[in-house]
């Protein structure tokens, strides 16, 4: 496992199981009013292009030393366009996961439900989907695939901003 606690965020690539309960304690002070999760699942069917694939498992890899900085790179982006969010955590799981298996964990928290919290989350699991290195590979009875995604970086993507935050 590696994780990283930078003041006000956490992010994490685990093995093990994510636990939902240690991420609210991660995000959660006495200024803290409100939390929003994102939490993405494995899900047993998936329908492309009208075609049923029934799933066994995933698994995941991850490119650990850039997927920590990206990681590092979507809180500071969070930070900077919802500036009320208190605290943020990341975590993706890598390894097999099985059907049901939490994949994924976005909590944000801040003082109040109306302090962007949940725009916060949602930006950061599209930006976690669009540039961390981590790939995915769906194995069902017919066989295994790398998924790939849609996004390719861009050269800003490539050069993070990365400063304290305090």
């Amino acid at each position: 496992m590696t994780s990283t606690n930078d003041n006000n965020f956490q992010f994490a690539l685990v093995e093990e199981a994510i636990d939902l309960n240690q991420l609210v304690a991660m995000v959660t002070t006495p200024d803290v009013g409100g939390i929003c999760f994102f939490t993405g699942i494995v899900r047993g069917v998936t329908y492309l292009e009208e075609k049923k694939l029934v799933t066994d498992h995933l698994f995941y890899e991850a490119y650990i030393s850039m997927a920590e900085q990206m990681i590092k790179q979507v809180a500071i982006e969070i930070y900077q366009k919802y500036p009320d969010v208190k605290h943020v955590s990341l975590v993706q799981r890598i390894g097999r996961l099985d059907i049901g298996d939490i994949a994924v964990a976005v909590a944000c928290s801040s003082g109040h439900r109306g302090d962007g919290i949940f725009a916060a989350a949602e930006y950061g699991i599209n930006r976690l989907k669009e540039i961390v290195p981590i790939w995915k590979k769906e194995v069902c009875s017919k066989g295994s695939e790398w998924v790939l995604g849609s996004y390719h970086p861009t050269a800003q993507d490539n050069q993070p901003n990365i400063h304290k935050i305090n």
